[in-house]
Order: C-alpha cells, then structure tokens, then sequence
C-alpha cells in the first residue's frame, strides 16, 4: 500500500498580498502565535497539537499550512440572510451576491473586524456587497456560530460564521440592489425551499451555482 506525506500548502498571495494588505499573519510559524489569546475568543473550541492550530471539524486535505485564508486557526465571519415577500408572488425571495472569485453565488457576508459585533458585520457586508443599507438596530435572529466546510480552507486554518437572519416583510416591489466590493452583482433570488433557490440560479447560467461552503447552510435555512 502507498503510503503518503501529508499534504502541506500555502497559497502564495496569502504571504504576498495578504501580509501587504493586512488580511493574513505574516507569522509563518503557527508555534510562535498566542493561542491562549486566540482561543479564548473563538467561537468553536479548537486543539493546539505541538503547538499547531487543529481544524475541529474536518479534515481538509490540506493538513499543514493555510490553503487560501491569512490567519492560523479560527477566522470569524457573519452571513447576512435577508429576505423579503413580494405581493402576488408565491414564494420568498433571499437576496444573494455572485463572487469575483469564480466560487458561485452566496449570501452577503464576511470578516468580523477587530471591535465589531456580528450584527454590525454582517450588516456593513451587506451594505458593502449589495448597496442595501439596513439600520444598525434594525431587527435581525442572530443564529449559533456554525462551522463553515469553505473550500479554500486547511486543517489549520477555517472559518466559522454566525448568520443573522432579517426579514424586510411584505413589500410591494423588491428593493433595489447592486454588486459591489468583491461581488460582481447581487441579485434578489426566488427561495420557496433551497431546490427553487438552485433552480432559480440555473436561469442565470448553467455555470451559477450555491457557493460551496454556503450549501449546508442554505439547506438548512431553506429546507
């Protein structure tokens, strides 16, 4: 039986462009980061092995370095699900972003900045991906943080999102939005359960698809 090494990589804009511009950890060492510091903010626990982060939920492929995110261990992101109910229509519609990165459609989201809350992030996402500005009270079901299974993910690097879910009610028209940021358009998509959401994008495109790393949660969400 061949027995194999395990997978080590690194994506190289992670050391260039991601330690340029601040999204990703110059320390290339993960036995040299605070992991006390570290662990005690994540929202999913995780294990320190010979001083290297393990992912908690899955094996990846990938079992040492950072595949495509910056930063060792936990990144923590919020999803914003935003829906809405057109008058005549038969089903909801969930507003979602098409990505510059090739990886399909998903809902609004990202990063939680240093000092932010989730709501607070997930609400400036939306308004940065999809020029929908909602209110920074505005109601919203914060859900539990759920592992995300992101394809650009390792064993020692992942993310983890917490959704918050605001329903904009009835209307008589869908409220106009635009791509923006890093997505190249947004879209107000028919989400009667998570099959007519998928039949829906097909109509934008054979290639269209649910960004990997959102399926499970939109299963869910949708049913």
């Amino acid at each position: 039986m061949e027995i194999t090494a395990p997978r080590t990589y690194t994506h190289p804009d992670v050391l260039t462009l991601g330690v340029t511009e601040g999204w990703a950890d110059p320390e290339t060492d993960p036995a040299n980061i605070d992991w006390t510091a570290r662990r005690a903010r994540a929202a999913v626990p995780f294990k320190i092995v010979n001083g290297r982060p393990l992912n908690p939920c899955e094996k990846t492929g990938i079992r040492f370095g950072r595949n495509e995110f910056g930063h060792w261990g936990e990144a923590l992101m919020a999803d914003a699900l935003v829906t809405v109910t057109v008058l005549g229509c038969p089903v909801p519609f969930l507003l979602m972003v098409e990505r510059e990165d090739g990886h399909g459609w998903a809902v609004p989201g990202g990063h939680v900045e240093d000092g932010e809350g989730s709501v607070q992030a997930a609400y400036r996402e939306l308004a940065e991906e999809t020029a929908l500005v909602l209110p920074h009270r505005a109601p919203g079901r914060v859900m539990p943080p759920r592992y995300v299974p992101d394809p650009r993910a390792s064993d020692e690097a992942w993310a983890v999102t917490v959704q918050v879910h605001v329903d904009l009610g009835t209307a008589g028209a869908l409220p106009p939005v635009c791509g923006g940021d890093d997505a190249l358009r947004a879209a107000w998509i028919p989400a009667g359960d998570y099959r007519v959401l998928v039949a829906a994008l097909g109509f934008l495109g054979p290639e269209n698809g649910v960004f990997a790393a959102h399926v499970p949660m939109l299963g869910e969400f949708l049913g």
